[in-house]
């Protein structure tokens, strides 16, 4: 099974990075709260396509748990019953979570996908952490980090449920996008030390500690666009639909994330430079600088070009794929021998 676990496992980081995409689109598009509860969708595994399934009916059968929106709150079946000519309270319960009761099949579909993605993401991530038993002789860390990211994806699951929950509060969303980066690190992380093609490197301290540096940055500069982010969501929901003002009185926040960028790409630069100069062979840097462009322009059509359609989503992903090289030009240089340290 060993010579399977390397397929799995970047099976595993894909769909992951997928579920980062798909978050992205919910939020691009606000259908976070598409699935008004969780794990399922108004009471659906698979969730309704029209409000008249949502919506009460005369000698209409009825599971438990199926929900209906009915003056504009969500009620909840409490027993299997069908319906009578008129409507009672008998077997229904108020849903308690929140008060959201608003259905947009657009935004229920979008947000299910994700939930679905997220499913079979975790699926991969157990099959993972079950082949990595192979290894616990020769190597007990990939079976126990591999295990850890089933745990990582159960509490992203719990996550999810309090986002939801909380009606999409600002600091659990962010607190959901930097566990999914966790995740994305520690299957990095397995994948690293299972991988037995390893090119001959130079290991440099300064190098090393500058790259944890900008990857500190990143994260950072992750965190502080989730909240530009949040500041949009509040302007649209406070009625400015057009994009055009979105950012017209922004916060500081929005100052120091856009002039962070260029700090940021001053580093990486330096670190092409460095591994230019001393032939340190780390060739992922040229990904970085790359990515880091394409990252800049997306951030500068948004603000010049009044957010085209996808350039939202496409920022984040880049940011979460900026991130993973980082990660693992850490970890290429943390794996290089003694030996070659200069």
């Amino acid at each position: 099974m060993k010579k399977y676990f390397t397929t799995i496992s970047k099976t595993a980081l894909i769909l992951v990075y997928l579920v980062i995409v798909a978050g992205a689109l919910v939020r691009m598009t606000g259908s976070g709260m598409g699935c008004p509860d969780w794990p399922k969708c108004f009471g659906y595994y698979i969730p309704p396509t029209e409000i008249s399934e949502l919506t009460w009916s005369p000698n209409h059968n009825f599971e438990k748990g199926q929900v209906i929106i009915k003056d504009e709150t969500l009620l909840v079946a409490t027993a299997n019953f069908k319906t009578g000519t008129n409507f009672s309270n008998l077997n229904w319960e108020k849903y308690t979570k929140h008060d959201y009761a608003i259905f947009n099949v657009y935004h229920t579909w979008i947000e299910y996908l994700n939930r679905l993605l997220g499913a079979l993401a975790g699926l991969a991530c157990l099959a993972m952490a079950v082949v990595s038993f192979w290894f616990w002789k020769s190597n007990k860390q990939i079976t126990l980090f591999s295990w850890i990211v089933v745990f990582m994806m159960g509490f992203q699951a719990w996550l999810g449920k309090t986002v939801v929950d909380s009606v999409l509060n600002p600091f659990k969303i962010t607190t959901h996008m930097v566990v999914a980066l966790l995740i994305v690190a520690l299957i990095l992380y397995v994948i690293h030390w299972t991988n037995s093609s390893k090119p001959i490197r130079k290991h440099d301290t300064k190098f090393n500690k500058l790259l944890w540096l900008v990857l500190l940055l990143t994260i950072i500069q992750v965190i502080m666009g989730t909240q530009v982010r949040q500041y949009i969501d509040n302007e649209v929901q406070n009625g400015v639909t057009a994009s055009i003002l979105w950012l017209q009185n922004p916060t500081v926040l929005f100052y120091i994330h856009r002039s962070s960028s260029l700090v940021i790409l001053g580093l990486n630069l330096y670190l092409y430079y460095q591994n230019k100069k001393l032939r340190l062979g780390y060739s992922k840097i040229n990904w970085v600088i790359f990515i880091l462009g394409l990252e800049i322009l997306t951030g500068m059509a948004m603000y010049y070009l009044d957010f085209p359609f996808g350039s939202q989503p496409i920022h984040l992903t880049l940011a979460s794929i900026l991130f993973g090289i980082q990660f693992y030009l850490i970890l290429e240089n943390k794996s290089t021998s003694k030996n070659e340290i200069i």
